[in-house]
């Protein structure tokens, strides 16, 4: 074949992705970074490099897929270089490699590619997908010896949707940007280890020197939260962020003002105490301590949240052994003879199927267990009691407080996103225990919703006319 010019020259932030070595990587953060045409221009890179490999680009739906990567792709791409099928969605390069574009739309999807052999494995707009989808795919990576390849796996997003909060913990939040984490993992079939590797590049609109002014003074225009996601990429605020009143801000854990978030503080005796709980196996379980004080404010002082390491896995225990947990954890509060009211998900108090899992956490035969109620789940009134309880006085304070030892509730109440049919509601494939366990506490415990005026009584006057005033 004739020697073919690629016309490409990479941004500064782009050519750190291009040359890392991490295994895992997330690139981007805002909008204009060129996250799309580095996701592009790698699985070309790699292609052409290493003949007869097969590069899988995935985006949620194959629209998002025709209307980005694809687009990118043939805009980029020296037509010489490949044949594109289109039915097949994919390009054939001349030197017997590939690059698959590829849809998840659901967890469903992601069985149909089961067999596939992976050996570059992209995700652009990575927050659009479960972990459940992210993992499983990544299972797919493999290569024979022979080609002599180390598979990767490259992704890119902005801040916000449904896997917003475990991308957040995974690259963001795991280290200082840009530097690498290790992660030693271990293989019983081999009985050898290695490490593997994960980077967060960040990349901005304002570092991109083909993103034009109009651009950048357009994302100057938008809303306070949409502007800090998509030109600062600012991954604690985002399009479709729900609870946008949150705060968390060190500097008033002492005084309390202005903040959700605070330092803990010994909770006096006479307060009355509640445990919230929403259930779960392989998804995490959570449960939440409350303290209420004179005003009706709640102050949340102790979590436990069932989880593995990975953000939104559930590490697998039976409600009898919650039950033991949550006791054991309850140690200071039957030493002080407390009584705490405890109040769950209804759904675990069903018993069409068998022993119901608020019966299986109930004593029984000399084993420890726990007596809870029947929480409201009503959905949409939960979650405004929820934003009604965030909402600051004019004093500065909200009416919820949360302990700063309570890292799994700080972490996922914020990254929650609306869902994208249900437009007043959370996203339910999101991290959303904690909120659920939130919402049975609130329930139980309303506010009148500021704003409500009661309707005028009507009184009987004989001199008013029309006798009523």
């Amino acid at each position: 074949m004739a020697r073919t010019s690629i016309d490409y020259i990479p941004t500064p932030k782009q050519a750190m992705f291009h040359a890392t070595d991490a295994n895992e990587v997330l690139f981007g953060g805002a909008a204009g970074g060129g996250k799309s045409k580095a996701i592009v221009m790698d699985a070309l890179s790699r292609c052409l490099r290493f003949p007869e490999t097969h590069a899988y680009i995935f985006r949620r739906t194959y629209r998002e897929l025709e209307d980005t990567i694809i687009a990118e792709a043939k805009a980029s791409y020296p037509s010489e270089l490949y044949n594109y099928n289109g039915s097949r969605h994919e390009m054939k390069l001349f030197n017997g490699s590939y690059i698959h574009f590829r849809h998840c739309a659901a967890v469903s999807d992601m069985y149909s590619y089961q067999g596939a052999e992976i050996h570059w494995l992209y995700f652009d707009e990575l927050t659009h997908f479960e972990i459940e989808i992210y993992d499983y795919i990544k299972s797919r990576l493999r290569s024979k010896k022979s080609l002599g390849i180390t598979p990767i796996v490259r992704s890119s997003s902005n801040p916000g949707g449904t896997g917003h909060s475990w991308v957040k913990a995974m690259f963001v939040d795991a280290a200082p940007y840009m530097q690498k984490v290790e992660q030693r993992i271990f293989s019983k079939a081999t009985n050898k280890d290695k490490i593997i590797t994960t980077q967060y590049i960040p990349s901005l609109a304002t570092e991109n020197p083909y993103i034009s002014d109009d651009y950048i003074f357009e994302l100057e225009q938008k809303p306070e939260a949409l502007r800090k996601a998509l030109l600062e990429g600012n991954w604690d605020a985002f399009e479709g962020q729900v609870f946008t009143e949150w705060r968390d801000d060190p500097a008033h854990y002492i005084d309390r003002k202005n903040t959700h978030v605070i330092e803990p503080f010994e909770v006096p005796l006479t307060w009355p105490r509640f445990m919230s709980f929403d259930h779960g196996y392989s998804k995490p379980f959570a449960v939440c301590w409350w303290a209420m004080d004179r005003e009706g404010r709640l102050y949340q002082y102790r979590e436990w949240y069932g989880c593995t390491s990975r953000p939104n896995d559930g590490i697998k225990i039976t409600p009898r052994q919650i039950a033991e947990g949550i006791l054991a954890r309850e140690e200071s509060e039957r030493t002080e003879n407390l009584h705490i009211t405890r109040i769950a998900d209804p759904a675990i108090f069903d018993e069409s199927r068998g022993f119901s899992v608020a019966v299986q956490m109930e004593p029984s035969m000399g084993c420890k267990g726990i007596y809870m109620e029947k929480g409201d789940n009503t959905r949409l009134a939960g979650k405004m009691q929820v934003h009604e309880r965030l909402r600051f006085g004019d004093d500065g304070r909200p009416m919820v407080y949360v302990f700063n030892t309570c890292k799994e509730t700080i972490r996922t109440l914020p990254a929650l996103p609306y869902d994208p049919t249900k437009p007043e509601d959370i996203d339910t494939d999101a991290e959303d225990h904690l909120f659920d366990s939130w919402r049975y506490c609130f329930m139980a415990n309303p506010l009148p919703v500021i704003g409500r005026r009661p309707k005028p009584v009507k009184v009987f006057d004989p001199f008013t006319q029309g006798g009523f005033k």
